[in-house]
């Protein structure tokens, strides 16, 4: 009798609780789906669930966004686990060693991702609310993580644009303003980056703290939920081909388990909805694949609306889609996601285990040298990322030469580091380290090449034995600066140097550059070096102060030399030897240019740089005094005629008085022709060959044949052309199309020569015979002035480290 009361006083407490807490609506006053809940008013709910309900959710802030908005992670969980929520962890993390006795499923949820996805915020809400009341039996064994809004910025900035322009209460039309944003929308965060595309190169603060938290969980199950055009029907796992090969059986199978018991609720009530279709598992960089690298079971799940749908929205087929049909969509599969997992909690803790035992990968270590800043660059992301690496002093290595993408051999006898797959993160760095990612269908959905040992322009083999770590003795930097040398000397080969000049010019300090190799006191020195003399600088105060505390900062080697009379090359007073010009740069922005493109400058100059851009809008920017900067940087982007015969005559005089343009990407296309400058795009002659009809089934492959799908590719570097100071003669370039150009008459700094082929990643063989022999970068002189041309885009992503120094070179070097 007394056990039979406990219970029925256990079970009413359970049910009180359920009645006191106040679903999303009472919470916000609005019922759930009339409006776009602001990200403040989203945190006061969660906080309000941790306060009433304080035994079974634990809330934690995690960072903060550019724009200050807090991110926040949810504990949901029994009470009898959130008490014991740590030692939970701390088991879990032993399967990664195969040490663990883990019960318990680890289920992370991410919301919005992508601003102006805005639904899933919403449904958060009711998920989280759900849980702790009708499905609280689902968290006796499983811990669920919720992260109600990855990125604040941009989802705000959507909501905000919405209130201001929806019709009251709303409008259907689809042409209404209400369903179309601006340039620049909601989707990306502050900086205008794609968060979704970010998981594995960690540019954003946004992903550098969410990241620290995954892997404080590597969680058995990660669902990025997501929203696609309005016209489409709900997507769930399983996902499409092509699956990266490191993927297991498991994990494939799993994803059909769970797709079969959402469909299960969709079936019930009639909602349409697709799989394996579109949305592969091979870039490692998404809020899928990143999980699954990491042994979980990583999906995407698809809502039809996105931006365009708003509170609710007429769709091609003459339905009415409403706000609340899309939380109730995504709800369910959140739900289903927590219900599959709490019923096979078992199993997961297994295959997580086996996950993270000794894998029988081709390439057991990935042995690297080069520059000690680039190595450092690298290592600073593998940090990150939790993996570990050694370094290496001496010693030849042999195995897959990246230069050659052969057989090979590889010397080591200073700045050399090893990375071996035998490590918990094993699995992660196979995939970020491999020559060239396996791929069983070309038709992808986003670049098919990323291996950071091209990415950071690190000379490297992959070695089919492992390779042990050496003590390596670290040498600090000597920066001997004093009073009576006659200059100060260092090198020009990475982001670091470029980031010290940035910090010199900023600070008045007056710098040189060399443009021609020479040794001065039994030292030599390569095109690109940084000289600063006192003569150049005797007006600044506090000269040499300044200078010791920006060396230090910057760790720069500094070599103080008494003469410019050298021992071979030009002197310090040659006019080979020039005055750096301090920039004073726009950049413009809205109308033609990509916001993806933009963003990725943006951030270059604040985060990256650290060096001031004046930002010009596009409708102003034919009333703007460019005389005022000297350099015009124009994006990426879909540009078209976009400059008249006027505009493109005012940007040609400019030039010829001394200005500089660096166009990248779609920008060139406004600059060629016979009204433009002297670039030219790439005529091909027409195929005489086969001209059959193609099955209309048969289009898609067809297409792809003229397509490059972010593909490496080695090119020819001119490393005495200022735009390439720094860099060797070869450099491999991440191609993300096949736009084409014709070399220029001269300057040609970087090129393709006949007959090109990836090094890594997919190229349709019509896309190779286009970019044969064509311009990647370079430079025309025109007047005074310049044009950079950047057919590929160095910035891409923020994460091809071994481009930048291009960009850096456009705006210091290129004169």
């Amino acid at each position: 009798m007394t056990k039979f009361l406990f219970s029925l006083v256990f079970l009413m407490s359970i049910s009180l609780s359920a009645q006191q807490l106040k679903s999303p609506s009472e919470f916000l006053g609005y019922e759930l789906g009339s409006q776009f809940t602001r990200h403040h008013e989203v945190v006061d709910y969660y906080e309000y669930l941790a306060e009433a309900a304080s035994d079974r959710v634990q809330l934690t802030v995690y960072g903060q966004t550019n724009e200050r908005r807090p991110l926040i992670l949810a504990y949901v969980s029994s009470a009898e686990n959130l008490a014991n929520l740590e030692t939970i962890r701390q088991e879990h993390l032993k399967d990664t060693e195969g040490t663990g006795n883990s019960s318990k499923a680890i289920v992370w949820l991410s919301y919005n991702v992508h601003g102006n996805e805005s639904v899933s915020t919403e449904a958060s809400m009711k998920t989280i609310y759900e849980l702790l009341t009708k499905k609280s039996s689902y968290l006796e064994n499983t811990v669920v993580i919720m992260d109600p809004c990855i990125n604040p910025d941009g989802r705000d900035r959507y909501s905000n644009w919405y209130n201001q322009y929806k019709n009251t209460p709303y409008q259907v039309d689809p042409n209404s303003k209400e369903h179309h944003e601006g340039w620049w929308s909601g989707r990306s965060n502050h900086y205008m980056f794609d968060l979704n595309r970010d998981w594995a190169w960690l540019t954003q603060v946004e992903s550098q703290q969410r990241l620290k938290m995954f892997n404080q969980w590597l969680p058995h199950i990660h669902v990025d939920f997501h929203e696609q055009g309005v016209n489409n029907p709900y997507y769930f796992a399983p996902a499409a081909e092509p699956y990266h090969e490191v993927i297991t059986d498991f994990q494939r199978d799993f994803q059909v388990t769970l797709g079969r018991n959402h469909a299960k609720y969709f079936d019930a009530n009639g909602w349409f909805y697709f799989t394996k279709e579109v949305f592969d598992l091979l870039y490692p960089s998404y809020g899928d694949t990143y999980p699954i690298y990491n042994g979980s079971i990583g999906m995407t799940y698809e809502q039809g609306g996105s931006g365009r749908a708003g509170l609710g929205v007429i769709t091609a087929i003459g339905d009415t889609l409403t706000l609340k049909d899309r939380i109730a969509h995504h709800f369910t599969t959140g739900l289903s996601t927590v219900e599959v997992s709490s019923q096979n909690a078992e199993k997961l803790n297994e295959e997580f285990r086996k996950f993270h035992q000794n894998k029988e990968f081709k390439y057991q270590s990935y042995v690297l040298k080069g520059d000690k800043d680039k190595l450092d660059a690298l290592k600073s992301l593998l940090d990150k990322h939790n993996i570990e690496y050694g370094d290496l002093a001496s010693g030849s290595y042999r195995g897959h030469n990246y230069g050659t993408g052969s057989s090979g051999s590889l010397s080591i006898n200073k700045n050399g580091m090893v990375v071996s797959t035998d490590q918990p993160k094993g699995t992660l760095v196979k995939v970020l380290f491999e020559p060239s990612a396996k791929l069983s269908d070309s038709l992808t959905y986003d670049i098919t090449a990323w291996s950071l040992p091209y990415a950071y322009g690190l000379d490297a083999v992959a070695s089919t034995s492992s390779v042990s770590v050496q003590n390596v003795q670290e040498t600090m930097p000597s920066s001997n600066i004093s009073n009576g040398s006659y200059a100060y000397i260092t090198d020009w080969n990475s982001m670091d140097d470029a980031r010290f000049l940035a910090a010199l010019l900023k600070e008045g300090i007056r710098v040189r550059k060399a443009d021609h190799p020479f040794t001065i006191e039994g030292k030599s020195f390569e095109r690109g070096t940084l000289i600063i003399t006192k003569g150049d600088n005797e007006n600044k105060e506090g000269f040499i102060s300044t200078l010791q505390t920006i060396a230090t900062k910057f760790q720069k080697d500094i070599t103080p030399t008494t003469t410019g009379f050298v021992d071979s090359g030009k002197d310090f007073g040659s006019s080979s030897i020039q005055m750096i010009t301090k920039p004073k740069i726009a950049v413009l922005s809205g109308g033609p240019t990509s916001t993806l493109r933009f963003g990725e400058i943006w951030h270059f100059f604040e985060q990256q740089l650290q060096y001031p851009l004046t930002v010009i809008g596009d409708d102003y920017a034919n009333r703007v005094n460019l005389n005022e900067y000297n350099i015009l940087v124009l994006p990426g982007g879909r540009y078209g005629n976009h400059f008249n015969e006027g505009e493109l005559s005012k940007l040609k005089d400019w030039v010829r008085q001394g200005g500089k343009i660096i166009a990248m990407g779609g920008s060139i296309d406004a600059l060629d022709g016979e009204k433009g400058f002297g670039i030219e795009k790439k005529k091909m002659e027409k195929d005489s060959g086969d001209n059959k009809p193609q099955p209309y089934k048969d289009w898609e492959r067809e297409r792809i044949k003229g397509a490059i799908t972010g593909a490496i590719f080695k090119t020819k570097v001119d490393n005495s052309n200022p735009l390439a100071y720094g860099y060797g003669p070869d450099y491999f370039s991440l191609k993300l199309g096949s736009s084409a150009f014709n070399y220029l008459d001269s300057g040609n700094a970087v090129y393709l020569e006949q007959n090109s082929k990836p090094f890594s990643g997919f190229a349709g063989t019509e896309a190779q015979k286009r970019i044969s022999e064509t311009l990647v970068f370079g430079v025309e002189n025109y007047g005074r002035g310049q044009v950079i041309y950047m057919v590929d885009n160095p910035l891409f992503r923020g994460f091809w480290e071994n481009g930048k120094l291009f960009f850096a070179n456009a705006l210091f070097m290129v004169d």
